[in-house]
């Protein structure tokens, strides 16, 4: 047992529960899967779960609510871009599946990828929602510390966790 906390440059791994305070509907969680390593301090993580997680110990176990500005931000209203449906016409053959709303892919944005959610639908065009799933939302995280080491040079280099759970090249 160490006596390492939670700090900048330290790689944490954590097992949470991600909810939705007013219905209490678990919208993410590492049950039952390895669980989340990352490095601390360098922007891998939503701001206020590692501003919540500072000063944490091995075996630790946090809860605490995250309003909007603290996790994905607001919602955006000019994230939501109204595309031509031809342009998903090579994607829908390719597939064999038509669109359909709810559906999440992935644009390829001059910036680089970007996620979205198919939001409506017509003959003419696909209504895409750029936001994150959880933008503009208030969360909910129980959070355990499983383990935490000091970054190697190689991660500190690189700006994120190697090895189980974190990154491999």
């Amino acid at each position: 047992m160490t006596d390492l906390k939670v700090a900048e440059n330290i790689v944490a791994s954590v097992h949470y529960t991600g909810t939705l305070p007013d219905s209490g509907e678990v919208f993410d969680s590492s049950e039952g899967r390895d669980p989340l390593t990352f490095l601390v301090g360098h922007r891998q993580m939503i701001p206020g779960f590692e501003e919540e997680l500072m000063g944490a110990t091995q075996g630790e176990r946090r809860e605490f609510t995250l309003d909007p500005e603290r996790a994905y931000g607001p919602r955006d209203d000019e994230a939501v871009l109204e595309i031509p449906r031809e342009n998903f016409a090579q994607l829908e053959e390719a597939s064999g599946e038509s669109l359909e709303v709810g559906m999440a892919l992935v644009a390829q944005m001059p910036h680089g990828p970007a996620q979205f959610t198919v939001v409506a639908l017509s003959d003419e065009t696909v209504t895409a929602d750029f936001n994150p799933p959880m933008a503009g939302k208030t969360l909910t995280f129980s959070v355990e510390v499983v383990e935490l080491r000091e970054a190697s040079e190689e991660e500190l280099s690189h700006g994120h966790a190697h090895g189980p759970g974190g990154h491999h090249h």
